[in-house]
Parts: C-alpha cells; structure tokens; sequence
C-alpha cells in the first residue's frame, strides 16, 4: 500500500498546503477559461486524491464526517447572507412558486423517473427526488456571472439558487 504524498512526509501542513495551492490553480484557471470554478474545483480535488496527493482519511482522521457536514452546512447557508429582501420586490411571486411548486414538481417528477427507468425502490426514489431539487447557489450563481442575465430574470434566478437550497436539504431529510 502506497502511502499519499502528505503521509509519507508525515505533515498535515504539507498535505493543507497541497490543498490551498490546488484551490488557488482551480481558481485562477477558471478564471482565465471563463468557466464556473466549482467544476474546475471539484475536478482538482478528485484528482488530488486519485492521484494519492492528500487522503482524507489521514488529514482529517476523525473529524472527516464533522469536517463534511460544517461544509455542507456552509454552502447552504453561506448564499443567504447575500441577499437582500428589498431586491426582491416584484419577483416575489415568482421565487414563491419556484421554491414550492417547482420544488414539489422537481421532487414527484425524478423520483418518478428514478422509480420507473432507474429501478429504484420506491423510499429510495423518493429520496432521489428529493436530493434533486437542490440546484445551489454553488452552481447557479458562477452560471449567472457567466452569462450575466439581466432585469428581473437575474434577480428570479438569484433567489431560487439561494433559498432552494434549503428548501431541498429539508425536503431530504424528511423523506429519509
């Protein structure tokens, strides 16, 4: 068994390091490819730990599963300190019926789907719907300074990235 480049240094220092110089190139790279820099970011963290540049396991030991979950939590949450409720005004309506009708159509709909072509139990299925209904502020708004809509689409799109996330972590954890 090969040990990752940071355990066999022995350093958590060298595999953060590893980590924050991976973040930093995933970022920039996006940047100058005018892409959303969570792909980029997703793709040099598997890479990462494909290649046995940092393990997990060793970094975190155990405090991986707490580690994930704050995360997880962050990227919930983190979205909604930027909105403001006076930039909501007549998008309101809209935004309302995204976040519950769309929400309930998203979940009815793939968890259809993975029940029918997927095969999957019918609890398991509903769960996949469920899991589904969250689009993320992590993916819609990189996708909006990208294309860069404007009027009251922007503002649409905005908050249902934002308040839909929570919306479906609660709807999965009901389900489950």
């Amino acid at each position: 068994m090969t040990l990752p480049l940071a355990a066999a240094s022995g350093s958590v220092l060298v595999a953060i390091a590893i980590l924050f110089v991976l973040g930093i190139a995933a970022q920039w790279l996006a940047w100058r490819l005018r892409l959303p820099s969570i792909l980029l970011l997703l793709i040099f963290g598997f890479a990462a730990g494909r290649l046995g540049f940092v393990d997990a396991d060793f970094l975190l030991d155990d405090h991986l599963f707490g580690v994930v979950a704050l995360s997880v939590g962050l990227i919930l949450f983190e979205g909604g300190l930027s909105l403001r409720l006076p930039e909501l005004g007549a998008s309101a309506p809209v935004v309302w019926k995204l976040v519950t009708l769309g929400a309930l159509v998203t979940w009815v709909l793939a968890g259809v789907g993975a029940w029918f072509i997927l095969d999957f139990e019918p609890g398991m299925a509903a769960l996949f719907g469920a899991i589904l209904i969250v689009s993320g502020p992590t993916v819609v708004l990189p996708l909006l300074h990208l294309i860069k809509p404007r009027g009251p689409v922007s503002n649409v799109l905005k908050w249902e990235g934002i308040v839909i996330d929570p919306v479906g972590a609660v709807m999965a954890l009901l389900v489950y």
